[in-house]
C-alpha cells in the first residue's frame, strides 16, 4: 500500500492506494486560513503537521504492515521559514497572497523581465516565493536575519516526517530563484534575495526517495517496517500525474478554487510574450501552465457569498434555461489575476446587464467568464506550436456534466473525465510507487493505473456561438484595465 498526502489550502487529504489504482481509504483534515489584512493569506505550518499526523493515524489503521512508501503533493509557492533550531519564524505566506505588488514591480521593472527569464524561465508574480522573501527582508528584517531554512509547504511536512531537508524540481520551479531549464538554483537570484544556497533544500526529481519515516513516527503509527519517503511534487504537477497528463502535448484543465490549464512537454518551452509559467514536471521532463486565481472560486463566491445558498446540480440545471448568445459577460478577477493578464489590481466585472436579465443569466455569465479566461491560456499555449486535441478535466467543477460540455464547446476540443478522480493525492501516491520501484517510470505507472470515464465531443453549433462571445469577452479587459489602478 502507498500513501499520497496532498497539503491543500483548506485541508490536507491523505489516501491509501494499491498498485491497481484503487483508493482503499481516504482522510481529510481541515485547518484555518488566516487573513491578517485584506488580500493577505497565511497559515500556521504546525497546523499542517498536526492535522497530517491525525490523518495518518486514521488512514493506516488496519494496514500498518502493508505501508511501503509515502509521497507528497502540496500548495505551491508558499514561504515557510525556520530558524536554527527549526522553529517556525512566522506564519507561512501562501500562494494566493497579494501583498508583494511592490516587490513584483521591482523584479519585473528594475531587475527586468529579460533577466528573470534568462535566470529562471519565468517572470515575477505576486504569488511566487521570491517576492515574499523580498517582502520579509524589507518589512520584517529581524525575522529575515534569523532564517536558517527556506522551504515550501509540502516540503515542511516531508521534513517533519523524514528529517531530510529536500524539495523537488516541480515545486521549486515556482519560487523564481530556480533555473528551470538548467535544473539548478540561480546564483544571480539568490544574491539578489540575500539568500545562500545552504539555506535552501537539496533538489530531487519528484519520484526520488529522500529518506525514511522517522522511528518515533513509526512507533506512533504501529509500523515496524521501513517506509520510504518520496519527495513528491507541487500540486499542479502531482494533479497532472493523478490524471495521466505526463506525455508530450497532453493537457488538462483543473477546476478547483483556482483554475489551471496544464500541458506536458518533453522539452523546456519558454513563453516570452504572454509569460505563461514554464516549470519542471514530476516525470523528469517539463510542463507549461496558465493559472487563474478564481475558477470554481468564482462560482462559490457568487452562490455562497452573494446568495448564501449553494447547490451545484440546481445551479447548472438552470443554466440550460438561458441562451448562449445572451449579451452578458463576467470578468472573474475577484482576487486580481495571473494568467493571462498578470494584473493584481484587476477586479470582477459584470458587463452588459439589461432589464430583462435575471439571476440565471448572471449564473451563466459567471461560468462562461471562467471558461473564457481559461481558454485564453489554452490558446496561448497552442500558439507556441503545441497541438492539443483533447483535454482531461479535474477538480470539483469537473463533476458537472454541463460545465464539461461547455468546456468542450468553448475550447472546441474533446473533453475527458477520469474514473478515479483523486487528483494530487493520487499523483503523490503514484510518485511514491515509482520511488519505491513498483513501476519503472511515472509514465509506466500512469499507463497501468489511470482509466478514463466519459467523453464530451464539441457541439459545433454551440462552438460557433461561443467563439463570437469569446472574441467579445477578450476585448473587455484591455478596454477598462487603465481604470483599475484608479479605483
Amino acid at each position: 500500500m502507498y500513501i499520497g498526502i496532498d497539503l491543500g489550502t483548506s485541508s490536507v487529504k491523505l489516501i491509501l492506494a494499491s498498485l491497481k489504482g484503487e483508493v482503499i481509504s481516504s482522510v481529510s483534515k481541515n485547518y484555518d486560513l488566516l487573513i491578517p489584512k485584506p488580500m493577505w493569506t497565511e497559515q500556521n505550518p504546525n497546523d499542517w503537521y498536526e492535522q497530517t499526523l491525525l490523518g495518518l493515524k486514521e488512514l493506516v489503521k488496519g494496514y500498518e504492515k502493508e505501508i511501503k512508501a509515502i509521497g507528497f503533493s502540496g500548495q505551491m509557492h508558499g514561504l515557510v521559514i525556520l530558524g536554527d533550531q527549526d522553529q517556525i519564524l512566522r506564519h507561512a505566506i501562501l500562494w494566493n497572497d497579494q501583498r508583494t505588488i511592490e516587490e513584483v514591480d521591482y523584479l519585473n521593472d528594475e531587475i527586468g523581465i529579460e533577466t528573470l527569464l534568462n535566470q529562471t524561465g519565468n517572470i515575477a508574480l505576486t504569488g511566487l516565493t521570491a517576492p515574499k522573501l523580498l517582502w520579509v527582508k524589507k518589512n520584517e528584517p529581524e525575522i529575515f536575519s534569523k532564517i536558517d531554512k527556506v522551504m515550501l509547504p509540502k516540503d515542511y511536512i516531508a521534513y517533519k516526517l523524514s528529517g531530510t531537508f529536500a524539495t523537488d524540481v516541480s515545486d521549486v520551479s515556482g519560487t523564481l530563484y530556480y533555473d528551470v531549464k538548467a535544473k539548478a538554483y540561480s546564483k544571480h537570484m539568490l544574491k539578489l534575495l540575500s539568500i545562500e544556497e545552504k539555506q535552501l533544500p537539496k533538489v530531487y526529481e519528484s519520484y526520488e526517495k529522500i529518506g525514511s519515516l522517522k522511528r518515533e513516527l513509526k512507533e506512533m503509527l504501529n509500523i515496524e517496517q521501513d517506509v520510504d519517503i518520496i519527495i513528491g511534487a507541487g500540486d499542479q504537477a502531482a494533479g497532472a500525474v493523478g490524471i495521466g497528463i505526463v506525455n508530450d502535448g497532453k493537457a488538462s484543465v483543473s477546476l478547483g478554487t483556482s483554475g489551471v490549464v496544464f500541458v506536458a512537454s518533453d522539452t523546456f518551452k519558454e513563453d516570452r510574450k504572454s509569460y505563461l509559467q514554464s516549470y519542471a514536471h514530476a516525470n523528469g521532463k517539463y510542463h507549461m501552465m496558465g493559472v487563474m486565481l478564481n475558477a470554481a472560486g468564482s462560482l462559490n463566491w457568487w452562490s455562497e457569498k452573494i446568495f448564501q445558498n449553494f447547490n451545484y446540480s440546481d445551479f447548472f440545471e438552470k443554466l440550460e434555461l438561458t441562451s448562449i448568445d445572451d449579451s452578458i459577460y463576467f470578468l472573474p478577477y475577484l482576487s486580481g489575476e495571473r494568467s493571462p493578464i498578470n494584473d493584481p489590481n484587476a477586479t470582477g466585472v459584470f458587463f452588459g446587464l439589461r432589464l430583462e436579465h435575471r439571476k440565471a443569466h448572471m449564473d451563466r455569465a459567471v461560468i462562461e467568464g471562467v471558461t473564457y479566461a481559461l481558454k485564453q491560456s489554452f490558446d496561448l499555449i497552442k500558439g507556441l506550436g503545441v497541438d492539443i486535441d483533447e483535454l482531461r478535466i479535474t477538480g470539483g467543477g469537473a463533476k458537472s456534466e454541463v460545465w464539461a460540455q461547455m468546456i468542450a464547446d468553448i475550447f472546441n476540443v474533446k473533453v475527458v473525465t477520469i474514473k478515479i478522480e483523486e487528483g494530487p493525492a493520487l499523483g503523490a501516491a503514484i510518485l511514491a510507487m515509482v520511488g519505491n520501484r513498483a513501476f519503472s517510470s511515472v509514465e509506466d505507472a500512469c499507463r497501468h493505473m489511470i482509466k478514463t470515464n466519459k467523453l464530451y465531443e464539441p457541439n459545433q453549433k454551440n462552438a460557433i456561438l461561443y467563439e463570437r462571445k469569446y472574441n467579445d469577452f477578450i476585448k473587455i479587459y484591455p478596454t477598462i484595465k487603465k481604470l483599475y489602478k484608479d479605483i
